[in-house]
């Protein structure tokens, strides 16, 4: 058994280096920088393994290498969405989360994670952070899937379960029915409570931390928040906070957590605070098509939520709050998939008046820098992972290109190439 074993570890390790010693030169027509916003012509990538090894017009093409032409297209590095629910879809206000507790089990959840996960990938989703509502640490185990190469995905940023004071993110469950919403949430009501969820959460396997602060009519004081974010440091990882504003939003972002999620009532003074202390806005911008299809009570004025939701995306722009794109997809929508879901939020930044340079600098850059790993994805540079995507129009003029990704290339691997 041991011989065997010995055996089989080494045909395992020789396939992971021949697949890490595959060379590709890209011919990139033009290459977009999301930093700057400006465009560098007819340049050539050269990828060695996972990682972008040189830049320039002139690389000469090593022996062996795969060869592909983008000369033709725009070049630049993979999207990232921050708050996404791969493994939650069909979401109904009516039926609130509930539902998916008493019906769907991890595994089904984890399968609806996988299929959603290919397809943000092929739209361009290189990387993203799940923020939770995953069932029963689903979510980590598709990412565990996606980096043993079973399944197809981008890389995951995963909180395993939300940590929240009593009762999660419900509301009047009857008593006869128990904790059900401990499914995917930790109950914390003290300093030491939300240290211990931290630790638990870490434990089962999540690289990212998050909080609901204001979802009932009790919320997190500062120093339950600063509990999160000593116990998350210590660990190397972010905490974001769930919050729509007043006391809570200031108890998270005085706290020193790295962004908040939604932030749909934050005033000026609030936003103001974010920009001083760098907190990230991750606002998932809601078209007003997804808040009817969540909400489809017609007594609910989605249209002036709608507004609402541009005006704080508008305001926080001009304020120069640090902002990261996150989408909060959690609908169906007959012949759409997630990505093409996703991609729907680019008419809300533009309706906010938000240039495409700095949309695309949120979809890229600033989401790495948000998620920590702007030194391993975000750009196309040398010593970065070869995240990469291609579009036929020039994104930086029409940031619609970006809902017609026509190339893929994730750590190296070509995913999709319509080409």
């Amino acid at each position: 058994m041991k011989v065997y074993q010995a055996c089989a570890m080494a045909f395992v390790a020789a396939f992971v280096l021949d697949a890490n010693a595959q060379t590709t030169v890209l011919r990139a027509g033009h290459l977009v920088d999301p930093v700057t916003g400006t465009v560098s012509t007819n340049q050539m990538i050269l990828i060695e393994g996972t990682d972008i090894a040189r830049i320039g017009s002139d690389i000469e093409v090593p022996d062996g290498a795969q060869v592909i032409d983008l000369s033709n297209e725009w070049v630049l590095p993979g999207l990232m969405d921050a708050h996404t629910h791969l493994l939650l879809t069909g979401y109904d206000s009516r039926s609130g989360l509930e539902w998916s507790y008493v019906n769907e089990s991890t595994g089904l959840r984890t399968l609806l994670g996988a299929r959603n996960a290919r397809a943000v990938l092929e739209a361009g989703f290189t990387t993203v952070k799940d923020i939770g509502n995953a069932a029963n640490y689903g979510d980590v185990d598709l990412r565990r899937a996606i980096e043993r190469g079973w399944v197809v995905g981008p890389t995951m940023l995963t909180v395993g379960k939300i940590i929240a004071p009593f009762g999660g993110q419900s509301s009047s469950v009857s008593p006869e029915q128990g904790l059900l919403w401990q499914y995917e949430y930790i109950d914390a009501d003290s300093p030491d409570d939300v240290r211990k969820a931290v630790r638990q959460n870490i434990f089962y396997g999540a690289n990212a931390i998050k909080l609901v602060a204001d979802n009932s009519r009790y919320h997190y004081s500062q120093a339950e928040i600063e509990a999160a974010v000593n116990e998350a440091h210590i660990a190397g990882y972010t905490v974001a906070v769930h919050a729509g504003g007043g006391e809570a939003a200031r108890n998270a972002i005085l706290a020193g957590a790295e962004s908040i999620e939604h932030g749909t009532n934050l005033g000026d003074e609030l936003l103001h605070l974010m920009k001083e202390k760098g907190t990230f806005l991750v606002g998932t911008d809601f078209p007003e098509a997804h808040l009817r299809a969540m909400s489809p009570d017609p007594a609910r004025d989605q249209t002036a939520q709608a507004e609402r939701i541009i005006d704080r995306l508008r305001r926080a722009h001009r304020i120069g709050v640090k902002m990261a794109f996150g989408s909060d997809v959690v609908i169906e929508v007959e012949g759409k998939n997630r990505g093409e879901l996703m991609l729907e939020y680019l008419d809300v930044w533009l309706a906010a008046g938000i240039p495409p340079a700095e949309i695309l600098k949120s979809w890229t850059t600033n989401a790495a820098e948000l998620l920590q790993i702007e030194n391993r994805r975000g750009n196309i540079k040398p010593g970065l992972a070869a995240d990469i995507i291609a579009t036929s129009e020039n994104p930086l003029q029409d940031i619609h290109a970006l809902r017609n990704v026509s190339f893929v290339m994730k750590e190296g691997v070509v995913v999709k190439n319509s080409n």
